[in-house]
């Protein structure tokens, strides 16, 4: 076996690998072809998970295996985007000057490593290349160490293309939970593809890859996602990748229903009526916000409330999501005299009162 059949079966076979599983990390010994600059600013080989999920500057790894023709070459590197929207380019030339750039692709932004492959084209044959991977973000840029391969005589140059992602409207949606959709075409190579989504722009949670083959026709995906936090806007786009690149869908959004559990109870003290000499009728609202919950009225002839206090019987305004009216009667009044009055009402994440109003006995 020459050098170029070895590089070429050894990157087949990680290729396979690469694009086989979820979140692997790249770690293959160099092609015979391949040699080592270490010119990289990285040297993490763990390709685990960080303990922290602090935001910060990628990891950029790149892979000695690549696979080559006559004119063109697929590599194979790995990102970590550490908590921010992430993209990643190959550096490429024919000395270590580099010179040349693939295009910025995006590997989104949470916090395991992803496949970062690239289809660099334009090659000249039979000619040494030098390269790298880079990736960057909002907080930083991180460079991979430098590697070569060299173009081969009499290969062609694989068939198909990078796949196409397409986000689509989430589906399902309810307090806890919801359908996010999508669809992939997967142009002639062996392609996957995976969700980020998150309560921010920045995504940050990133689901399994999912295979959808090789075809040419569009392929559904979707992910069903459970324990979200209600009321509350997350967003989320789809990304496929197979070994000539990686590609985005955009970022969409959908809101989960509310109220948020566990909320205090919203109330408002509403105008007195009837009002007669020694007797009245206390209205206000509540909303519960799915909680159980009880409300009663505080009164007296002391504006501060402080002095001569009275307070109406606990009631019951059940554990709906949405305002219901309540009243209370009340007697024993003195004639001719202002009161002070206002709402309270009590959940188990607390007690609210509304506002002080007034009103006169005949």
């Amino acid at each position: 076996m020459n050098q170029n059949t070895g590089v070429i079966i050894g990157v087949a076979a990680l290729v396979a690998v690469v694009l086989g599983g979820a979140f692997i990390y790249m770690q293959g010994a160099p092609s015979p072809t391949a040699t080592s600059t270490p010119t990289g600013t990285n040297t993490d080989t763990t390709g685990q998970e960080p303990q922290t999920r602090t935001p910060g500057a990628p990891v950029a790894n790149t892979n000695a295996n690549v696979s080559p023709t006559d004119t063109t070459a697929i590599v194979v590197g790995g990102v970590i985007p550490n908590g921010a929207l992430t993209s990643y380019w190959y550096e490429y030339g024919v000395s270590g000057n580099l010179g040349a750039t693939t295009a910025q692709q995006n590997i989104g932004s949470g916090y395991v490593q992803l496949a970062a492959p690239a289809f660099v084209t334009g090659l000249a044959k039979d000619t040494t290349y030098y390269f790298r991977l880079v990736a960057q973000n909002s907080l930083g840029k991180s460079t991979g160490e430098t590697y070569t391969f060299r173009t081969t005589v009499g290969t062609p140059a694989p068939v198909g293309n990078a796949p196409t992602a397409k986000t689509l409207a989430a589906t399902t949606v309810t307090r806890t939970s919801a359908n996010i959709n999508g669809e992939v075409t997967p142009n002639q190579a062996a392609a996957k593809y995976w969700f980020e989504y998150g309560d921010s722009a920045n995504l940050g949670n990133v689901s399994d890859l999912q295979s959808v083959g090789d075809g040419t026709a569009k392929v559904a995906a979707s992910l069903a996602l459970s324990t979200l936090a209600p009321a509350t806007t997350y967003y989320f786009r789809l990304n496929a990748q197979n070994q000539f690149g990686t590609r985005s869908g955009a970022i969409l959004t959908f809101k989960t229903a509310g109220p948020p559990l566990s909320a205090v109870p919203v109330v408002t003290t509403l105008t007195a009526g009837p009002v007669a000499t020694t007797t009245a009728t206390l209205r206000g609202t509540v909303n519960p916000y799915s909680a159980q919950t009880t409300y009663w009225f505080e009164y007296s002839t002391d504006s501060s409330l402080v002095s001569a206090l009275k307070t109406t019987a606990q009631r019951s305004a059940g554990a709906a999501a949405a305002t219901v009216s309540i009243e209370t009667n009340i007697s024993g009044l003195n004639s001719n005299t202002t009161y002070y009055y206002r709402t309270v009402a009590q959940n188990s994440s607390g007690t609210v009162r509304g506002e002080l109003i007034s009103f006169k006995t005949n």
